[in-house]
């Protein structure tokens, strides 16, 4: 039954990704029942938007799920919106071929410090100079040779063999050899100071925005090219299908026993600084009072 709330505002914070702009289509364009809950979309790039949840900045934001490690005591994940890589995931690439023996001890491009792609880099192979920088400044670093490789994500996963760039090693996929799951890489998560009752309608609106873009497509398609960073439609399409699908509906039990493996490892590694427990908020309650 629905239910309308008192005027509520929740900051909804996601990355100006087609996959994000896809998933979060039926909610910045008044397409679902928001039950009087303003949602006010702000847009970073996800290493912003980790750090914000650092600081509790935002009611509902995209992580890293590397991040997650370090907000959970002021967050849990909700059970929509992940991005799973699914035998595929970031790309570790070079100007030359390159074994992974080759790889250690030299000068790698990454996203951030907190992305779940430096996490799974790490886990692939611990030594390395890490260079920071924006994700979409890798794939020049890497061609003008400033770095030995780079590790690339969004819609670079796509275009690297386009210029020239050799694949390493693709994290999802020797994720997946190590452990016959998923690459957790991104999720949505909520403030725990926030009722249970409004944390569980939230979750819901959330999973039938991604629904409704599911269903819709090509309106949500279209509403994702403004952010596609110049992928054709058809690219854009293929990348919105690896990041918004079954997964992001719903972690599920592998889903969850993924993440829950993923900062395992992270831990054990010494790369995560502390032990995380792993709290997720359903949708489950039906009528809400």
């Amino acid at each position: 039954m629905s239910q309308t709330l008192s005027r509520t505002t929740i900051h909804l914070a996601h990355s100006p990704d087609s996959d994000d702009a896809f998933m979060f289509y039926a909610l910045a364009s008044g397409k679902i029942d928001t039950q009087g809950i303003d949602y006010v979309h702000e847009l970073q790039d996800i290493e912003t938007l980790n750090q914000r949840a650092l600081r509790g900045e935002l009611e509902v934001t995209a992580v890293s799920i590397h991040a997650y490690a370090y907000i959970s005591d002021t967050y849990a994940l909700l059970s929509h919106g992940a991005s799973m890589g699914d035998r595929y995931g970031p790309s570790l690439v070079a100007r030359s071929p390159m074994t992974r023996a080759e790889v250690r001890g030299r000068s790698i491009a990454v996203p951030g410090p907190l992305t779940s792609a430096y996490l799974a880099l790490r886990l692939y192979e611990p030594e390395f100079e890490a260079v920071f920088m924006p994700f979409d400044e890798i794939d020049r670093a890497v061609l003008r040779g400033d770095v030995a490789a780079g590790l690339l994500i969004h819609e670079g996963q796509l275009t690297y063999a386009s210029q020239g760039l050799h694949l390493v090693a693709d994290m999802g996929e020797w994720w997946y050899e190590e452990t016959g799951l998923p690459l957790p890489l991104g999720g949505n998560v909520i403030r725990k100071d926030l009722s249970e009752g409004l944390k569980q309608i939230v979750s819901r609106h959330i999973r039938s925005s991604i629904a409704y873009g599911l269903e819709n497509r090509a309106g949500a398609l279209d509403h994702a090219m403004q952010y596609a960073r110049g992928l054709q439609r058809s690219d854009a399409d293929t990348f919105v299908g690896m990041y918004v699908n079954d997964w992001t509906l719903d972690y599920g039990d592998r889903g969850r026993k993924a993440i829950r493996l993923f900062l395992d490892r992270g831990v054990a590694s010494g790369v995560i600084t502390r032990s995380v427990d792993v709290e997720f908020v359903d949708d489950a309650l039906s009528d809400l009072t």
